[in-house]
């Protein structure tokens, strides 16, 4: 036999030719990779270990997720108390799917529920399809199973006080003073089928679907937004029934866009990726921080600050030369003194948290001004929450 021996660029050509009809195949995940929407999707980003579990508390440990509601979502990982470990914890026996972090939530047998929210890293876009994942694990605490748990997407953050199914409350206003409320079930676009109960306590259990989104959609929520009786509640005998209803450990989210690759305008044979107007800068320019969240009469940042608390951070991180002022401020309830030590201590807490990232302490400055500058009527609730607010003022570019 004659064996010929290629070598150099004969051998490169040769691999090539064998290669090129699996190179149309490999294109597309090429080029249309699919980023997660979603900030912190396993959970593993936290501002504090888990200490306690609270029956009438609030989700504030791990970073960019929170709950919308008065149900007292629960987070885990492997550096919280006893009460919030994993494997072993107050409410079960699970590990992280993947990493060290999970939470929990109630869907419950009964009207009681609790959700997990979180805000989007880019707002959805008209008429594309996307495709959201998530998984969950039944604690054997538990006294039943559901089968409805989904995600919603919404426009607006979700900010309510009940510990029951959220619902649509609309309020409709009629001439001569009259008002009318109507409330309706919300339409999750994701959601596990009726007849596909999560019942296992063991393993993981993925849900998914895919949508179209309507646009504008910026934040998610997870949980049961179905009655029980539209649940398909099952009780299982091998459950210990040390819990009054389902309790869910949920890990993993993933939301991806399945077209949004594909819709680049075309220009002949050039491909045109349409880009976000680049935001112009300017020395004394003054912009609000929108979505600075901190605990009730405290200096303590919440979960729902991350996103942007991040978007100042890329600010920062994009314009190295740039210098800012930070600036709290109240409303007027309150004395002049506790309103200037509050706002001065929650302009602090966001400088201290850039500070963690990596800003040099030199291009920072902070104050507070209590509630001498305000920017609306504090006569009103929505005035009085907007005069609530921390801003930055650009020193130098």
């Amino acid at each position: 036999m004659l064996v010929k021996k290629l070598t150099g660029r004969a051998f490169c050509m040769k691999i090539y030719k064998y290669l090129l009809p699996f190179t149309f195949y490999l294109l597309p995940l090429i080029l249309f990779s699919q980023e997660n929407l979603i900030y912190n999707p396993s959970f593993e980003e936290y501002m504090k270990c888990p200490q306690k579990i609270e029956p009438y508390g609030y989700m504030s440990e791990v970073v960019a997720w929170w709950q919308p509601t008065g149900g007292s979502a629960d987070y885990y990982n492997k550096c919280g108390s006893k009460q919030c470990n994993v494997p072993k914890n107050k409410l079960g026996v699970q590990m992280p799917r993947t990493g060290l972090g999970m939470v929990g939530i109630y869907t419950s047998k009964t009207d009681y529920r609790e959700y997990i929210q979180t805000e989007l890293k880019d707002i959805l876009q008209k008429g594309e399809e996307y495709r959201l994942s998530f998984y969950t694990s039944l604690s054997e605490y538990s006294s039943g199973s559901v089968a409805t748990i989904g995600g919603l997407f919404t426009q607006k953050r979700i900010e309510e006080d009940t510990r029951e199914m959220l619902k649509d409350n609309t309020i409709t206003k009629h001439t001569k003073g009259v008002s009318q409320s109507l409330s309706t079930y919300l339409k999750p676009q994701v959601v596990n089928p009726y007849d596909r109960p999560l019942t296992d306590v063991d393993k993981w259990t993925k849900i998914e679907g895919e949508f179209i989104a309507e646009g504008g959609e910026r934040f998610l929520t997870i949980g049961n937004f179905f009655p029980s009786q539209q649940s398909n509640v099952i009780d299982l005998s091998y459950l210990t029934y040390l819990l009054p209803g389902a309790y869910y450990y949920i890990d993993d989210v993933e939301l991806t866009c399945l077209t949004c690759g594909k819709t680049n305008e075309i220009a002949g044979d050039i491909s045109i990726t349409k880009t976000k107007d680049e935001r112009i800068f300017e020395v004394g320019q003054v912009i609000i921080l929108e979505n600075i969240f901190f605990e009730f009469d405290k200096s303590v940042l919440l979960p729902q600050s991350y996103v942007e608390l991040k978007n100042l951070l890329e600010i920062l991180n994009k314009y190295p030369n740039m210098s800012i002022e930070l600036s709290g401020h109240t409303d007027n309830k309150g004395t002049d003194k506790y309103n200037q030590n509050l706002s001065n201590t929650r302009a602090m807490a966001v400088y201290d948290f850039l500070i963690s990232k990596g800003i040099e302490k030199k291009r920072l400055e902070y104050k507070g001004f209590g509630a001498k500058q305000p920017i609306a009527d504090n006569k009103t609730d929505e005035g009085r929450a907007k005069n609530r607010r921390v801003e930055f003022k650009i020193l130098s570019l």
